[in-house]
């Protein structure tokens, strides 16, 4: 028989709880009154003793997890038979009964700085059969979709991460019973068909650090929430460690607090109180998806975060678009994919970036971090938002070799087959607004990257040529910089250096 453990009673006027800490993992004997997990108050902390022997079967509340009185917080699979043979026999030990063998469903790494992820959906439900490495669940970030596959054969018994729940690397989504130890008429099985709601905790800003590695998960969510310094707080646990309620107390006297720009909060959009919208049937009202949420909220990020500059120039096209029609159809020929314009600015970038390094560079902490490698990222739109999959090393790339993965990653990025690997890792950003008729613009940054390129429409305009005013076909460019760590002198001659080379297609070539 399956024993639910729930959320005892916490105290008068208390109905909420964080989960600090489980003692017991899925599968572990468990004995009558042990301890199995604690949980956290603003004023207290709570050990949740086992209401039976025998084994923990699933854990349906993780550590950080904000927990009402009530709420489901694992299953343990009664031993009635072995329990009762100890009583009787005067043993006052349990003896762990033969285990099912259940595999917990993990949140997979997500790539370099990634490690959050939302639930989008679930592509199976509690009691179907799953086979090994099927489809079960979608996890979205703020640069692509992934599927998290299953790692055995079985059923699936669990739920732990509903949709619309942030998560991160290591967290348990679920579990699977495996078909080695299962039937769907286990008893065990049936109780967890239809486990108790699990409160989901609000998301936590990817961008905030916290040092103390002292800080239990439920001050942890408060101090990063509400942008609190944990040394300017007093500590009045043990050993001068802080508790739910000194975290508590520093917000409402709001003494600790990191002021970066009243009404905003760090990472996310302006509070505002929006007045009551009447219906309009001639109106439509769609949620925002996950993914735009998270571009939004990285985007807004970056112009909080950076002295962000832009800079323009123009450049004439006309001898790359020579280069291109001569050399055109030969190129497709032979390479099997189109030579586009992409391509010669990928390049020219990375020659510029060699002798500008601070362009190709990021701030981390109070340290300036020069790359000595060159990955492009190429911005592709989707029909779920921006990504930006990036072409490593490039700079040892030929045109060819460029052309096809960026042809590559279009056609991917718009099935949402890109992976976690090619998204991560870039250096620079460019974006071509131009591909779909913008003129001019003033690109953001791509954080934690100091500079994006955004090219635009080609278009003819009169130039003056020495004495002589012809129409060519010209391009502004605009760079968007952090001006923390590129100056001005810097960026101008960036951009003047790939716009010499955008207009001299021999010294791409030639590198000079």
């Amino acid at each position: 028989m399956a024993i639910n453990i729930v959320v005892p009673a916490l105290g008068e006027s208390v109905t909420e709880a964080t989960v600090a800490k489980w003692f017991k993992a899925p599968g572990d004997a468990v004995t009558q009154d042990e301890p199995l997990l604690e949980l956290e108050t603003d004023k207290v902390s709570v050990e949740v003793n086992a209401p039976t022997a025998g084994t923990l079967l699933s854990v349906d509340a993780e550590t950080g997890a904000d927990v009402a009185v009530g709420t489901l917080l694992g299953v343990i699979s009664e031993n009635v038979h072995e329990n009762a043979m100890n009583s009787a026999s005067g043993k006052n030990t349990v003896i762990a009964p033969q285990r099912d063998i259940y595999t917990d469903i993990t949140v997979p790494s997500l790539g370099e700085s990634v490690k959050e992820a939302t639930v989008a959906r679930w592509l199976k439900v509690i009691g179907e059969d799953v086979v090994v490495d099927e489809p079960l669940i979608e996890l979205e970030t703020d640069k692509v979709s992934i599927e998290v596959n299953a790692t055995s054969t079985g059923i699936l018994v669990s739920i732990t991460s509903d949709v619309g729940a942030n998560v991160t690397v290591g967290s348990i989504l679920g579990s699977i019973e495996s078909s080695t130890s299962t039937s769907k008429s286990n008893p065990a099985t049936a109780m967890l068909k239809e486990p108790a709601p699990i409160p989901v905790p609000e998301p936590i800003a990817a961008s905030k650090i916290i040092p103390s590695a002292s800080l239990s998960p439920a001050v942890r969510k408060l101090v990063d929430e509400n942008d609190l310094d944990p040394s300017l707080i007093k500590g009045s646990g043990k050993g001068g460690r802080i508790t739910k309620g000194d975290a508590l107390a520093a917000i409402e006297v709001q003494t600790a607090r990191h002021e970066v720009n009243p009404g905003v909060t760090k990472g996310n959009m302006p509070s505002i109180d929006l007045p009551p919208r009447p219906n309009d049937q001639r109106e439509e009202r769609v949620s925002m998806t996950k993914l735009r949420k998270i571009i939004a909220r990285r985007l807004k990020e970056a112009q909080q975060t950076a002295a962000m500059l832009t800079t323009w120039n123009e450049v004439d096209m006309g001898a790359a678009m020579d280069l291109r029609a001569e050399y055109k159809s030969t190129f497709e020929k032979k390479h099997g994919v189109r030579l586009g314009f992409m391509s010669f600015f990928v390049r020219a970038a990375c020659i510029a970036l060699k002798e500008w390094p601070a362009v190709n560079a990021e701030i981390y902490g109070d340290d300036l971090i020069y790359k000595n490698y060159y990955n492009i990222g190429v911005a592709v739109g989707t029909p779920n938002g921006l990504v930006v999959p990036v072409i490593k090393d490039a700079d040892q790339m030929r045109f060819s070799d460029i052309e096809s993965s960026i042809n590559d990653f279009g056609h991917r990025a718009r099935d949402g087959k890109l992976g976690m690997d090619e998204m991560m890792g870039g250096t620079f950003t460019i974006s071509n607004g131009g591909v779909f008729g913008s003129l001019n613009s003033m690109p953001i940054l791509n954080v934690p990257q100091s500079a994006i390129l955004g090219m635009h429409k080609i278009q003819k305009r009169p130039i003056a040529i020495g004495e002589e005013v012809v129409v060519r076909p010209m391009m502004y460019l605009a760079l968007s910089y952090d001006h923390r760590i590129i100056d001005g002198r810097e960026a101008v001659s960036f951009l003047v250096r790939l716009k010499e080379c955008i207009e001299d297609p021999q010294r791409i070539m030639l590198d000079v």
